[in-house]
């Protein structure tokens, strides 16, 4: 079995150090201390930030093929530690370790789609001669990195999120710092150890820093640092916005995820799918599916299909194999969504299944009539909930679906192609995925929400845009 160590250092500078060991991590279902990390001081982020403004120019002028080889030396060490970062996972997030695994699958996914981009870093020629006075002259532009970034990464998945800023940085040859979320920063600390064994990254390229709140302003107000981009909640993200000062910003916030099932819709598939959707890894998830819009047609039986299904799924223990349903990451927040179904439920909502809590773990919860007032239908839940409703008419449900102040993706079970043209067309949301739920995503795909779900997009290629800045070349031919 793997075993974790009691202590691991931060990275400052590509190199580990150790000047404390005052994080303390727990194993989110027996809630023990299970290893300890250092928490970056101030002043270890100031000279973390340094060193990336000095690595800068020489990431820059690292050669397509260097980029290249450092991510495919990450993908390699994270294919020969795959059992190791699972458990990591499994642990100090409390994931189902099937998931855990599901998501170290997709951590290398991500390195080996950026080792690709970064031999494709392309630019335009442009004709200039639009006019008699532009006779003679042609431009051409290309990207270039933007220089030292900032990237927040949150629990949930510490892994992958975390992966979606670290690697198209790389690729597009950007020096960063990293504040992983305290609850969950060992994921992203393996990370600098494998990348520390990259000599060709110059000195300053990357600093992993745990840190706490108070003590992580310089990641977002420091003005040497050029992009800040952050993946977590809304109400910390738009704050950090507000204070950011003249850098770019790019958000991946919270949702309230649909998904429509129409009349002529697969319930078998569209069953597992949801059943997934809504309660694999414990519901934490910003795209897992909490609206669940069923046509009037087939309302009644696949309201009965879904309880059924969700009442059959096993939690437990997330280092069991048969484990579904793992701990929410803290009892605090299990508390929060019990209280939330609580008052949807005093507020005139069915309880379907579910509903019972225990310390961190909570039940795979359906709800039906959940007013639109409460928190459990307008806000992030967050966890193991998912709503119930019905419509008649199609364009009615996008409506409800629109009905929220988020907009991340969107779930549509339907074989006619006409409504998904118009969902895609109307539906405010950055994706909208057909017969499959909101919570599906492949990391190459640009991927990102509107309203307050956020801005910008990641997705290896996307994110790299959003790293890079265009230059202008105009050549006058003499």
């Amino acid at each position: 079995m793997t075993m974790l160590k009691s202590t691991y250092p931060l990275y400052l500078n590509n190199k580990a150090v150790q000047p404390n060991t005052d994080l303390a991590v727990t194993d989110k279902y027996t809630g023990e201390v299970v290893f300890r990390t250092a928490l970056a001081t101030p002043d270890v982020i100031d000279e973390a930030i340094a060193g990336a403004v000095r690595a800068a120019e020489p990431m820059a002028r690292l050669a397509s093929y260097e980029k290249q080889d450092v991510l495919n030396h990450c993908v390699a060490r994270f294919r020969e530690r795959f059992d190791e970062l699972a458990y990591v996972l499994c642990v100090e997030a409390g994931k189902p370790i099937k998931d855990a695994e599901g998501e170290v699958t997709r951590l290398i996914d991500t390195f080996r789609i950026a080792a690709e981009e970064a031999t494709r870093n392309y630019g335009e020629v442009q004709p200039l001669d639009i006019s008699p006075r532009a006779r003679g002259y042609i431009g051409m532009w290309k990207r270039v990195p933007i220089g030292p970034c900032s990237f927040i990464s949150p629990f949930n998945f510490p892994l992958n999120l975390a992966a979606h800023k670290i690697a198209p940085a790389i690729a597009m040859g950007c020096p960063f710092v990293m504040k992983p979320a305290s609850l969950t920063p060992l994921g992203a600390i393996i990370m600098g150890e494998v990348l520390a064994e990259c000599d060709v990254l110059p000195e300053g390229a990357f600093s992993i820093l745990p840190a706490s709140r108070d003590g992580a302003d310089l990641f977002t107000t420091d003005e040497r640092l050029k992009l800040l981009s952050f993946t977590g909640s809304p109400g910390v993200g738009w704050q950090l916005k507000a204070r950011a000062g003249k850098k770019k910003v790019v958000l991946e916030l919270g949702g309230n995820a649909a998904v429509i099932v129409d009349k002529d819709a697969d319930l078998d598939h569209a069953l597992e799918r949801i059943i997934f959707g809504a309660f694999y890894q414990s519901g934490q998830s910003c795209i897992g599916v909490q609206r669940i819009i069923i046509h009037d047609a087939v309302y009644e039986r696949f309201r009965a299909m879904l309880v059924e299904r969700a009442g059959q799924l096993v939690a437990g223990d997330p280092k069991d194999r048969e484990t579904f349903i793992g701990p929410m990451i803290s009892e605090k927040e299990a508390m929060r969504l019990k209280g939330w179904i609580d008052d949807a439920v005093a507020a005139g909502a069915t309880l379907l299944c579910g509903g019972t809590r225990g310390g961190a773990m909570l039940e795979a919860t359906l709800l039906e009539g959940v007013p639109r007032t409460c928190d459990a239908n307008s806000e992030e839940a967050f966890g193991p909930l998912a709503n119930l409703s019905r419509f008649t008419d199609f364009n009615e449900a996008l409506k409800e679906v629109n009905d929220s102040k988020f907009g991340l993706q969107a779930g549509i079970f339907t074989r006619d192609i006409h409504q998904v043209l118009e969902a895609w067309d109307v539906l405010d949301v950055g994706g909208v995925v057909v017969n499959d739920v909101s919570s599906y995503r492949v990391d190459n795909m640009p991927y990102g929400g509107v309203k307050d779900s956020g801005l910008g997009r990641e997705g290896i290629r996307f994110a790299m845009e959003d790293m890079s800045e265009i230059r202008n070349l105009v050549i006058r031919r003499v």
